[in-house]
């Protein structure tokens, strides 16, 4: 079940807001936590005992660790333990079938060199449990800031699974610590100002959504179903254009009705997007998109590791493993890897000095975002290797020898009489400007009007269209 279906917006979350509002509130965890379960099993009941697991398995490992203070090696078999169970479960569902593919290319490779006839291993085509890769990184956390002493373990197993598997940031985060919820966890009160907030910011993200994502993924799902091979250079650029505005409307509307919802409840859930593509370089675009999954790599893998105390030598190295686990975490094929190698290389020489260029030109910043970035996303979105270099050398014709006009010249003309008015929509509310309006005028009773008219405008889109997946469940 997503946000932007009619199953949640009139059965699932009416039903659910019923009960736990007339819930007294010392109990409202226990609704939450059921609720979020029911929502869960309504989209992967199979694999619904993976996360109640996680949360009984985590919550024993927790108190074994704050049980033994002065004892470090029992303290530490815990931890091990516990890390090897979470990020086992991950490698297990995730990762298996990647590294088999590998090792029976190798096998591959073998027997056409040698003519000994290995047999290759048997894939286990395990499907991908919805949010392992967010709920995994959640309660890694958890049990990090534990063995750290940063954080007391909870007690109890409610309240703990209320915070893992909360219906609003369970499939597609943002990725919430556990002391960014604790208090709330034990405490909130929800106002009449904070329930209405919550219904516009969930409208403001249905609508980025419905209207934004979805319809320029059109444009992007025509240029799949045509083939690389015969799009012109312009289109192929269009493209890569539309790709970026839809996983960016994708998400940040995601993260805005999991935001509204939080609302709605009494929870404060960190924001996740800053306007990513206003930045001025590329490690300004990763201050501002997913935010909470660039802290979690922060402060779980960068800084323990170092960070950028140690010297240039040890900073490269620590940025390398990074951003290599960045790669992976978004997708277990090789070219989510070489998609986070390259963030590696351009960070890496923004750190040595195109910084210091960036910072001094701003401007020159921006352009180098606005070209850079959408090819970065089509790295990120082709899977296959073949078809990915081929619409690379779309966007770059020199790569093979050719003209810009080699391959067409009137198919991006249609593109933009068709899409030109939502790409100018796109452009728009992927600047600050309409939020700034926003946050101005939200008690504005026009601004209400606009906000009703986008969220019926969304509920129409949705019963008229077929189309409606959010690209980061799949991660």
């Amino acid at each position: 079940m997503v946000f932007s279906s009619l199953e949640f917006i009139f059965r699932f979350l009416p039903v659910f807001l019923i009960l736990y509002f007339i819930t007294p509130a010392k109990h409202r965890n226990l609704t939450l936590f059921g609720g979020s379960l029911i929502f869960y099993a309504l989209g992967e009941p199979v694999y619904l005992i993976l996360i109640v697991l996680s949360i009984l398995v985590n919550h024993h490992f927790g108190l074994c660790i704050a049980r033994c203070p002065r004892r470090p090696n029992r303290r530490r078999f815990y931890f091990v333990s516990a890390m090897i169970y979470n990020f086992g479960m991950l490698f297990v569902f995730k990762y298996t079938d990647f590294l088999i593919e590998n090792i029976n290319s190798v096998i591959g490779l073998i027997n056409r060199n040698t003519g000994i006839g290995l047999m290759p291993i048997p894939l286990l085509h395990l499907a991908l449990p919805l949010g392992i890769s967010f709920y995994t990184f959640q309660i890694a956390s958890y049990i990090i800031d534990v063995y750290r002493g940063s954080q007391k373990p909870e007690r109890s197993v409610v309240t703990l699974g209320t915070y893992l598997c909360m219906f609003p940031q369970l499939i597609a985060g943002p990725i919430v610590l556990y002391p960014d919820l604790s208090a709330q966890l034990k405490t909130r009160h929800v106002s009449l100002e904070d329930f209405e907030d919550g219904l516009k910011t969930f409208a403001l993200g249905l609508g980025s959504k419905v209207l934004l994502a979805n319809r320029i993924y059109l444009l992007w799902n025509e240029i799949q179903v045509t083939g690389f091979d015969g799009i012109s250079t312009p289109l192929a650029w269009l493209g890569a254009f539309a790709f970026s505005f839809q996983i960016f409307f994708d998400f940040y509307g995601y993260s805005l009705m999991a935001a509204g919802l939080g609302r709605m409840l009494g929870f404060s859930i960190p924001e996740n997007f800053r306007f990513p593509y206003a930045a001025s370089s590329v490690s300004d675009f990763w201050r501002r998109w997913h935010i909470t999954l660039g802290s979690w790599f922060r402060n779980y893998v960068y800084i323990p590791l170092g960070g950028n105390r140690n010297g240039r030598l040890r900073t490269i190295r620590n940025l390398f493993l990074v951003w290599a686990l960045t790669g992976l975490w978004h997708g277990a094929s090789w070219n989510f890897i070489i998609w986070g190698l390259l963030f590696f290389v351009l960070i890496a020489l923004e750190k040595l000095f195109l910084g210091k260029v960036f910072h001094k030109c701003r401007f020159l910043g921006h352009l180098y975002i606005i070209a850079l970035i959408p090819v970065t996303w089509v790295i990120f979105s082709v899977t296959d290797l073949s078809y990915l270099w081929t619409y690379l050398t779309r966007l770059f014709p020199f790569l093979n020898g050719s003209s810009v006009w080699a391959f067409g010249t009137q198919d991006y003309i249609y593109a933009l009489q068709n899409f030109g008015p939502l790409f100018a929509l796109c452009i728009l509310f992927s600047t600050p400007l309409p939020a700034k309006l926003y946050r101005k005028h939200k008690k504005n009773p026009l601004i209400i009007l606009t906000l009703l008219g986008i969220f019926w405008l969304s509920i129409y889109y949705l019963v008229v269209s077929t189309n409606n997946p959010f690209l980061y469940f799949r991660f």
